[in-house]
């Protein structure tokens, strides 16, 4: 098998498997799960902090990357406002996320992700490396990349934030329980 095929197969089923996780996870009853909660919301602190040093020598990018949180920050405040919160006897305390603000979500990263693999599928296509990179910049150079990167991230952020404050306070409201 040549070599330059290797990524693309290894890639794939990893992607599509986060895909499925992803698409699982806007339906039904989901348990509030603190620890997973503060260690996704850290994650992508940390990723939307070293993508912003690393995009400072370009004022575009660090732009797309702010505009992108600030949006993500507004429909992961819709997303918190359009959740339902229940009792569940099985899995205990569970939020329902609204299926149509996770998925737009979903679909801008995927669908970004997908044009920017498409636009570099010439040069991995060429085992020789002689296919100059005509489409654009490299991942990650793109304000519109970014855009949506901060989008996402700016979304879990605040909405996982949101889910562990409207949480405490279903706690502490609770009679006899902690």
């Amino acid at each position: 098998m040549a070599p330059h095929f290797t990524m693309p197969l290894v890639l794939i089923p990893v992607l599509a498997f986060a895909v499925w996780r992803r698409v699982r996870s806007q339906f039904g009853p989901q348990p509030i799960r603190r620890n997973k909660m503060i260690a996704r919301i850290a994650i992508f602190a940390v990723l939307g902090g070293v993508i912003a040093f690393a995009s400072m020598h370009d004022m575009r990018l660090l732009t797309g990357l702010g505009g992108g949180l600030i949006a993500g920050a507004g429909l992961g405040l819709l997303g918190l406002r359009l959740s339902r919160f229940q009792l569940d006897p099985v899995k205990g305390d569970c939020y329902v996320p609204n299926a149509y603000i996770g998925g737009l979500v979903t679909v801008l990263f995927l669908g970004r992700l997908f044009w920017r693999f498409a636009m570099l599928s010439p040069q991995l296509q060429d085992p020789t490396g002689a296919t100059p990179p005509v489409h654009g910049p490299e991942f990650g150079q793109s304000p519109l990349t970014l855009a949506l990167f901060g989008v996402f991230v700016g979304y879990y952020i605040c909405y996982f934030t949101g889910l562990l404050i409207h949480h405490q306070r279903i706690v502490r409201e609770r009679p006899g329980l902690e």
